[in-house]
């Protein structure tokens, strides 16, 4: 069993969106408080209300975010 949900962070056409890679889980925000706020409330419902091991998860699994992002400046 896997102790990881993946999560990808990108901008989308007007929020910030966070959506599972390896689980069902997809939220938005304008902000990245708010959307960490709303993450980590869906992250939390999908492990209270599903079987874990149909996604082939151990309880309390670690969460890694890969961040996407775009326009950046260099130096």
């Amino acid at each position: 069993m896997r102790k990881v949900i993946n999560i990808s962070i990108y901008r989308g056409e007007k929020y910030l969106v966070a959506e599972g890679m390896n689980v069902p889980i997809v939220t938005q925000g304008k902000t990245y408080d708010e959307l960490m706020a709303n993450l980590k409330e869906a992250i939390s419902l999908f492990l209270e209300d599903e079987d874990l091991s149909k996604y082939d998860l151990e309880k309390n699994p670690t969460i890694i975010a890969n961040f996407e992002l775009n326009n950046l400046l260099y130096a």
